[in-house]
């Protein structure tokens, strides 16, 4: 048993050094049979998505602006108002006296500023007398104008339309100067802010022109679309230079109320690239946090060459640089080939490989 084993293993090992074994092993190792395409040109829909949050174009904290009572709350929670719809009424402590003793003060002085008028008529006084009372008459009045306008604040009115929020104090309440009584938002137009990163904001810079088109949609926290388009607003001034980042806001019309202030959501931007010259994802692989394909020459030698790509879609690169539309590209195969290789391989044009593209890069 022993001596058979040793002679099937000096057989072996003579077949295996024969020329022509080794010869069959190297014919195979330099023809593999692969799959090659070509990159393809064409427009594409680039797709890029940003969580959001979502507020009223105005929110505003509504607060006393009197010290008092609260005589009467003349709205409820979530309530619909118009612009000058009484919020809130409140019963002051001490502008209501001030305002009575202000107006007496100034019907003293009209009385009297009248009565000096007369003698001054008769030569009974000087002019100057006259001219002391109406100025001391014009103080009084402007003092009564003012307590008039300080117990206006007492009535609290909506300075938009808009929904009312929580009530934080009921009928008869003491509330202080400044304090909160509720909140007020108009919702008709939202404001969604999202936050870019910086290469993309250069991009956006870039081809300011043509995204004045964008389409800009908002996917809400049900995974629904919202059903109204939205447009760019504003930009922020700065960037954050902890992440690089820069506010976005989209303006979206809210004419069903749907939206609130304080929701979430993605933003959702698409816009068309045409010419983007693409390749399958499956077609590449990564080494090192790069990106490589292999390129088939003239001479049917496959070489690594290194890529980089603007964007990712679905199942394709968008190519930045490192390809053009003329070179071929191994699609199929990539594990069984190594850089230098020379290939057998079949060739599939893009668009047929366009069908079939449900497999990411290896």
């Amino acid at each position: 048993m022993k001596v058979s084993a040793s002679l099937a293993i000096i057989v072996a090992t003579i077949a295996f050094s024969l020329p022509g074994c080794a010869q069959h092993e190297q014919e195979e190792h330099e023809a593999h049979k692969i799959t090659a395409t070509s990159p393809e040109q064409k427009a594409v829909t680039i797709v890029q998505e940003y969580v959001c949050q979502i507020h009223s174009q105005r929110h505003i904290k509504v607060r006393a602006l009197e010290r008092g009572y609260l005589e009467a709350i003349q709205i409820r929670e979530g309530q619909q108002v118009k612009k000058d719809d009484v919020l809130f009424k409140v019963i002051p402590i001490l502008y209501q006296k001030k305002f009575d003793a202000e107006m007496a003060e100034a019907e003293v002085a009209k009385m009297k500023f009248a009565y000096t008028e007369k003698l001054a008529r008769d030569k009974v006084v000087s002019e100057n007398e006259v001219l002391l009372l109406k100025a001391e008459m014009m103080k009084a009045l402007a003092n009564a104008d003012l307590a008039k306008a300080e117990l206006s604040f007492a009535t609290v009115v909506a300075p938009f339309d808009g929904i009312v929020d929580r009530l934080h104090h009921q009928q008869g309440s003491l509330v202080e100067e400044g304090e909160l009584l509720s909140t007020l938002s108009d919702n008709s137009l939202m404001w969604v802010y999202f936050n870019v990163p910086e290469a993309r904001y250069l991009e956006y810079m870039a081809n300011l022109k043509q995204n004045e088109d964008l389409q800009i949609e908002l996917r809400l926290a049900n995974g629904k679309m919202f059903d109204q388009i939205g447009k760019i607003g504003a930009i922020e001034a700065d960037f954050n230079n902890e992440n690089g980042n820069i506010p976005f806001r989209a303006d979206f019309p809210n004419p069903e109320r749907l939206l609130r202030h304080g929701q979430t959501g993605t933003v959702v931007i698409r816009r068309v690239q045409n010419d983007a010259l693409v390749i399958p994802q499956r077609a590449t692989f990564e080494v090192l946090q790069k990106r490589y394909v292999y390129v088939i020459d003239k001479d049917n030698i496959a070489h690594q060459r290194e890529i980089s790509y603007d964007n990712e879609l679905e199942d394709l690169f968008v190519i930045k640089k490192g390809l053009s539309p003329d070179d071929k590209i191994v699609l199929e195969g990539i594990r069984q080939i190594r850089d230098g290789d020379k290939v057998e391989f079949e060739d599939r044009q893009a668009e047929e490989v366009a069908t079939h593209l449900k497999y990411h890069a290896e």
